[in-house]
C-alpha cells in the first residue's frame, strides 16, 4: 500500500487588510481532503509582510522540509508564499532536491505533473534572466563610475604602529589599545587587533 501523502499548508495574510487565514485554509484542507492526503501541520503567518523572506511560521516549514518531516507544501497563491520571483524559483529549486512537491492551488500549479515541472522550468529560466540583467546593470554602473573617477570600495584604513608599540610597552591590553584608538582615530576596535589584515602606513616621526 503506497503510503499516504504527508502535506503540509501555509498561509500568510496581513492585519492592516482585516485578513484572515480561515477561507485559505479552508481551500487548502478540501483539496487535500479531494486528493486524499494527510495535513501534517498548518503554518500561519498573520500580520508578516510579504516583502520579507524570513518569517517565523515560513522558517518553521522550511525546517521541517529540511528535516523530510513532508511530502507536499500546499500553499493559496503564489504572493501568499514568496516575496520574489528569485525566491520561489530557490524555494522549489530546493523542495525539487529533497523530493517535495509544491502546489499553488490558485495559479494551478502542481511540481508532481509534467505541466507544473514545465512551468517551474519556465520561471527559473526567468528568474536567471532577471539575474543576468541585474549584473549587466552592475557592471555598467560600475563602469561610468570608474569613468567619472569615482573611488569603488571601502575606504582605506590606515594604524599608527607606533602608537600601538608604545602602548604596549606601557602594559596595557589589546582591548585597552582598541578602545584608545578607535575612539582617536574613528577605527573600529576589530581593526586594531588585526593589524595585519589592513593596510598599514607609518606615520612620521614628529
Amino acid at each position: 500500500m503506497k503510503p499516504q501523502i504527508r502535506a503540509a499548508l501555509y498561509c500568510r495574510c496581513s492585519t492592516s487588510q482585516h485578513q484572515t487565514p480561515d477561507m485559505q485554509l479552508r481551500e487548502l484542507r478540501e483539496y487535500c481532503s479531494r486528493r486524499g492526503w494527510h495535513v501534517s501541520v498548518e503554518w500561519v503567518d498573520v500580520g508578516v509582510s510579504g516583502s520579507r523572506e524570513s518569517r517565523p511560521q515560513l522558517n518553521k516549514l522550511l525546517a521541517a522540509c529540511r528535516q523530510r518531516k513532508i511530502d507536499a507544501v500546499v500553499v493559496y497563491r503564489y504572493d501568499r508564499f514568496a516575496r520574489s520571483l528569485r525566491h520561489l524559483v530557490n524555494a522549489l529549486d530546493e523542495f525539487r532536491s529533497l523530493g517535495i512537491e509544491f502546489i499553488s492551488l490558485h495559479e494551478g500549479v502542481d511540481t508532481s505533473t509534467p505541466n507544473g515541472r514545465l512551468l517551474f522550468g519556465i520561471f527559473a529560466s526567468i528568474a536567471e534572466f532577471e539575474r543576468e540583467l541585474i549584473r549587466e546593470r552592475v557592471k555598467s554602473g560600475l563602469a561610468a563610475a570608474r569613468a567619472r573617477g569615482t573611488t569603488l570600495g571601502r575606504p582605506k584604513r590606515f594604524l599608527d604602529l607606533r602608537e600601538i608599540d608604545r602602548l604596549r610597552a606601557e602594559g596595557k591590553s589589546w582591548r585597552a589599545i582598541s578602545r584608545e584608538l578607535a575612539e582617536v582615530s574613528a577605527l573600529d576596535r576589530l581593526s586594531v587587533r588585526s593589524p595585519l589584515r589592513l593596510r598599514v602606513r607609518w606615520l612620521p616621526e614628529l
